[in-house]
């Protein structure tokens, strides 16, 4: 393998987040499986907030209020003086266990679900253009203000035991007050994350806990009702995204990127930064609404060049959940594969299980990728309990193509904590590819760390996540390619995964009829120890001068 073929899937990983269960954003979402459509009838909905919120509910300033009313939620909220012993003055993180953890809690919810007033001081934020339907309100959404996203500690800090303004302090109020969300089914609860600082000392805390909400929060709820909304990392950038796309959740980010870049004349979000986030936040909050109402398996959204926490589901002692059988994916369902890619424009990737001329069984996975010059995409799987791979002695897959020299990486995160690592081994169809299924294997030798020949393998006991990468560094690149059949290499299920029309094992092809140069393997670029775990591709201009 050539030094040139090292650098190009170097470039591919160089930008990492989440491999606790894909995800996601994470996950996860489903392939083009979220419904934007507003509710067929008036929905009341209440937002619990403070002078952000306000101004993002303002008619010519966020124009939320307007937005919601557009798409059939009656809004009311609450404010500074709302409700029993003046709760509405208290919406910092640590008081999210007054509202939803203590005595109070039964007396203030009530309260909660009865309003119907605009807001608590009867200033008039947007004009109400909806009747009230009757009844409470279903959907709950709550928000604390850009004051909390000062968090100290560290960024990979574990849920503490109580709370304050810290990430585990955080971290264990949300944790707490979800018991009152399990028992009340009946209610959506959005948690929108707070909006970022200007001053960055903390800004690496504040996206550590927000991923934390995004990816992890949620890994072990089981109910359906409970999501989050990142109006932080939609304000860290003009290209940062939570939204949706193409019925997807897609929530982008460039690493390092973490302070706000739609100040006023303080840290409130000026009127563009609250025109994107309600732009952004409707589609989502009708996609929620629709699934919650349709009973729709919980599963916390996906991302793209995110970097969630994962300390309290990946630590290093957390063993390694069983492989079935060697079988890492063979796209008999969804699988869990989600796309990612950067926000150059041309550049996208689908991934999509289909059925058609799979190489066994039913299915196989469809990726379509368009990457612009600079470009950058991937479809990637993560895991909520690291995967022990060790029986294998590689990864066996198989693959089609509409086209030969289709450069692909396959990308290994392994490890955690101090010991994480992400590796990388490439690949070029052959012509085998366009003439049916070409069987690709790589060692585990193969996967090469920080693209160096003769860096040690990876461990395979312990991966947190694994990834088909596409780019777009040496030109404009295209096409589609299919995947199937992704196991252990030497494992019972990759011998036995020959097509059922053929009673062959693909294990007993003749291996000397695969092209030469099958299995050769490319790089991946070093990654900071302290990188959270989940593959999310990107291109990151400081290490790109360095090869």
């Amino acid at each position: 393998m050539s030094v040139q073929q090292i650098r190009k899937i170097c470039r591919l990983a160089l930008i990492v987040t989440v491999i606790a269960g894909l995800a996601s954003t994470g996950t996860v979402q489903a392939q083009g499986g979220y419904d934007p459509s507003p509710p067929t009838e008036t929905v009341k909905l209440i937002f619990i907030h403070h002078s952000t919120g306000e101004n993002w509910l303002t008619d010519g300033y966020g124009n939320l209020g307007s937005a919601l009313q557009e798409n059939n939620y009656f809004v009311s909220d609450t404010n500074y003086g709302w409700g029993p012993n003046g709760v509405g003055d208290t919406t910092d993180i640590p008081d999210w266990l007054r509202w939803f953890s203590s005595d109070e809690t039964p007396e203030v919810m009530d309260a909660v679900y009865a309003e119907s007033r605009e807001n608590s001081d009867d200033y008039q934020y947007f004009d109400r253009f909806i009747a009230d339907p009757g009844g409470e309100n279903e959907v709950i959404l709550f928000k604390s203000c850009f004051p909390n996203s000062d968090l100290s500690g560290n960024p990979d800090d574990q849920p503490g035991d109580y709370e304050d303004y810290t990430v585990a302090g955080a971290k264990y109020v949300y944790n707490q007050i979800l018991s009152y969300f399990a028992a009340r089914p009946d209610k959506l609860f959005i948690a929108i994350t707070a909006p970022p600082l200007s001053d960055g000392t903390h800004a690496a805390n504040a996206r550590a806990f927000n991923n934390w909400l995004l990816h992890d929060w949620l890994v072990d709820y089981d109910g359906n009702n409970v999501k989050v909304f990142d109006f932080y990392n939609v304000l860290t950038g003009e290209d940062h995204h939570h939204q949706l796309v193409n019925g997807e959740i897609k929530h982008t980010y460039a690493v390092g990127h973490d302070t706000l870049v739609y100040p006023s004349d303080d840290d409130h979000p000026s009127a563009a930064g609250s025109q994107k986030a309600t732009e952004e936040f409707v589609p989502l909050l009708n996609a929620w609404y629709n699934g919650w109402k349709a009973g729709a398996p919980t599963t916390p959204p996906q991302s793209e060049g995110a970097e969630p926490d994962t300390s309290d589901d990946t630590n290093e002692s957390q063993s390694a959940a069983p492989l079935a059988g060697g079988m890492i994916a063979d796209f008999e369902d969804s699988n869990a594969w989600e796309a990612m890619f950067d926000a150059i424009a041309e550049t996208s990737i689908g991934c999509e299980v289909v059925s058609g001329e799979p190489y066994s069984g039913a299915n196989a996975l469809q990726i379509d990728f368009n990457m612009a010059l600079d470009g950058w995409g991937a479809c990637y799987k993560e895991y909520h309990q690291p995967q022990d791979f060790s029986a294998g002695e590689g990864i066996n897959l198989y693959v089609r193509s509409l086209q030969t020299g289709v450069h692909f990486a396959m990308l290994l995160y392994t490890g955690n904590g101090e010991n994480a690592q992400i590796y990388g081994a490439a690949y070029d169809t052959t012509q085998a590819a366009v003439d049916g299924w070409e069987m690709v294997q790589f060692q585990w030798s193969d996967f090469l760390l920080d693209w160096q020949e003769g860096s040690p393998p990876p461990d395979p006991s312990l991966v947190y996540q694994i990834a088909i990468a596409f780019d777009g560094y040496e030109g404009a690149n295209n096409g589609t390619l299919w995947i199937d059949d992704i196991g252990l290499l030497g494992a019972a299920p990759v011998e036995e995964a020959a097509p059922p029309a053929e009673e062959e094992q693909p294990a007993a092809e003749d291996e000397s009829a695969q092209p030469e140069g099958q299995g050769s393997a490319g790089g991946v670029c070093p990654f900071s120890i302290a990188m959270p775990v989940m593959v999310i591709l990107g291109a990151v201009w400081t290490r790109r001068k360095l090869m």
